[in-house]
């Protein structure tokens, strides 16, 4: 049974391997041209003010998450390999792409920004430049997270009928903007005061104007483990449609 596990990990990984490098091509050579008529027209590329190139990522990330799901399942199931099977080589299609892709973004967000210095990779603009370790793996379990957030959706989606899904958007959209309300206009400024604390602790930020990677990993894992459950929990109880 491990070698049928293996098999299919192989599978997912390398499925979506060959499609990575496609990616950045595209990208990076959008942004070159970018940058070459930014020279062109102003004479200064700096002015071209390409930042945060992570966030394409989260789009591709958000992609996969969804076509982890919709892709490959029913043809899985119908070649006999269980839903447990399914799951783990699924998840360890998201680590391996998301391993990948953060450590690919973390070296080209360092090196242009010491190439092209009003470039700000995202981890730049939140915490600052210098720590490479903290940046990849702040990366990958933000990726992570972001997969695991986009295949939990598509498994409820699926799960639920049409009309039924559109009512579970309307409500959390509600929910959405029932917080922000509350938070702005409904509950005392000590009780706010303290809601933004906990989360300026939770992105590792500290007093004296420190900072505490451990804290935002803990919490970008945290998340991405409990959309993973719930995401393990459908799939376990999803029929082929």
């Amino acid at each position: 049974m491990m070698k049928k596990l293996r098999i299919l990990i192989q599978y997912e990984c390398m499925t979506s391997f060959k499609y990575i490098w496609l990616f950045y091509a595209i990208m990076y050579a959008i942004v070159l041209l970018i940058y070459i008529m930014v020279s062109a027209i102003t004479g200064d590329p700096e002015t071209a003010g390409t930042s945060c190139l992570e966030m394409n990522t989260f789009i591709y990330v958000g992609i996969l998450g969804a076509l982890g799901y919709s892709e490959d399942f029913k043809m899985m199931i119908q070649n006999g390999f269980t839903r447990k099977y399914i799951f783990a080589a699924t998840l360890s299609m998201f680590a391996f792409i998301g391993g990948i892709m953060s450590f690919v973004d973390t070296v080209m967000g360092n090196l242009l920004h010491y190439f092209v210095p009003n470039y700000n990779s995202l981890f730049g603009v939140i915490y600052g430049y210098g720590d490479i370790l903290p940046n990849w793996i702040w990366l990958f379990l933000l990726y992570m997270l972001i997969s695991s957030l986009s295949y939990l959706a598509v498994l409820v989606i699926h799960k639920l009928e049409k009309t039924l899904s559109l009512c579970l958007v309307a409500i959390l959209a509600g929910i959405i903007l029932l917080a922000v309300a509350l938070f702005r206009y409904v509950l005392p400024q000590n009780l706010v005061d303290s809601i933004r604390k906990l989360a300026s602790r939770a992105m590792g930020f500290m007093n004296g104007g420190t900072v505490n990677y451990l804290l935002p990993l803990l919490t970008l894992l945290l998340l991405a483990a409990v959309f993973y459950l719930g995401a393990y929990a459908i799939i376990r109880r999803t029929e082929v449609k």
